[in-house]
């Protein structure tokens, strides 16, 4: 089963695809925010063409363990998503996903120029693979 995540941001989300298998996860794309309606419908759409049997969103929080201000837009978000189609929709923590993102671009020496570039897709691949290894667990 391929499973679709979802790095919601103000801007841009960033989505992420895994293999049939859902063993590794990889980069799919970076759509431009809209409006919470369009952009589920968007990411709804891209999910049935991917034939995706589960949307993961990223979910961030607080130091006390309770939603930020963007957690609390991605749960609204994935709520949006979930009118948008019959897709099971699960939220999943995005702690330090845009960090790692920046930091994996570093580390393959991504020039400054390009490391300032999206990191959406990357995010939520991030996000995905983490996913992906606590379920093989």
């Amino acid at each position: 089963m391929r499973i679709l995540a979802v790095d919601h941001g103000e801007k841009r989300i960033g989505l992420a695809l895994s293999d049939p298998t859902a063993t590794i996860a990889s980069p799919l794309t970076v759509i431009a925010h809209v409006s919470r309606a369009v952009d589920a419908a968007q990411v709804a759409a891209l999910a049935v063409e991917h034939q995706a049997g589960l949307i993961l969103v990223g979910q961030s929080f607080d130091e006390d363990g309770n939603p930020n201000a963007a957690g609390r837009s991605a749960a609204r978000f994935a709520e949006a998503l979930r009118a948008q189609t019959d897709i099971p929709v699960q939220m999943w923590d995005e702690s330090l996903s845009t960090h790692d993102a920046r930091a994996s671009r570093l580390a393959l020496g991504v020039s400054r120029k390009k490391r300032a570039g999206h990191h959406d897709a990357i995010a939520a691949t991030v996000i995905l693979q983490s996913y992906l290894e606590e379920a093989s667990r």
